[in-house]
């Protein structure tokens, strides 16, 4: 238990190095703070629930590849990650794809959240429901991100334009609740056997505490 809060401090610490990055003279900073955001939230959630419960170090290591994912993309906007520029020719995008790259995320990162609550509180009596149930609550957090989305261009007008980052697609809101779709499917087709094992670690190691 100690090696895992050692590991989980460490995160934490990479965390905060990256945010400071993130938010030294980024492009916009209005858009900084809605693109970082839920990150900010999830660490304040997570700490504030530290002693009462503690996920997986799987869960917390997806936690912080997201977050940090986020703040690159709220540091140079999602269309102008200089990276994925880097790759539009090699791959013939039309467009900056980060922001597909973080709303895959969006999905992967909490199905195995969302499955980790569900297995270790008990919630399901019948486990057969977990990749429906799973699945759509990815679906719903996305949709609900997309409905954030518009909120902030209703209320800012084009000073949310970086933060929706639709870059001229038209279909850009259906395409971004697909690319979660899939993280999540993904997520539960190639990290279930995975994210078990690390379940049944964890288990062992509260089962051995004094």
């Amino acid at each position: 238990m100690r090696n895992a809060r050692r590991f989980h401090f460490a995160l934490l610490c990479l965390v905060a190095v990256v945010l400071g990055w993130s938010g030294w003279r980024p492009y916009d900073r209005f858009t900084w703070w809605l693109e970082v955001a839920p990150g900010l939230v999830g660490i304040l959630v997570l700490l504030t629930t530290y002693r009462r419960f503690q996920f997986t170090s799987l869960v917390y290591t997806l936690i912080a590849l997201h977050i940090c994912v986020l703040c690159v993309g709220g540091h140079y906007t999602y269309a102008r990650v200089p990276a994925f520029d880097w790759l539009r020719p090699i791959f013939g995008w039309q467009r900056n794809e980060y922001d597909r790259f973080g709303h895959f995320l969006q999905g992967f990162v909490p199905a195995i959240i969302a499955r980790e609550l569900f297995l270790r509180l008990n919630i399901l009596a019948q486990e057969k429901w977990l990749p429906f149930l799973v699945l759509s609550i990815c679906l719903a957090i996305s949709a609900s991100y997309e409905l954030l989305e518009w909120l902030a261009a209703t209320m800012s007008g084009t000073a949310a334009n970086d933060f929706i980052g639709s870059q001229g697609d038209v279909w850009d809101t259906q395409a971004d609740m697909l690319m979660a779709l899939i993280g999540a499917v993904c997520a539960l087709v190639f990290f279930s056997h995975l994210h078990n094992r690390a379940l049944r670690k964890l288990e062992r190691v509260e089962g051995a505490a004094p």
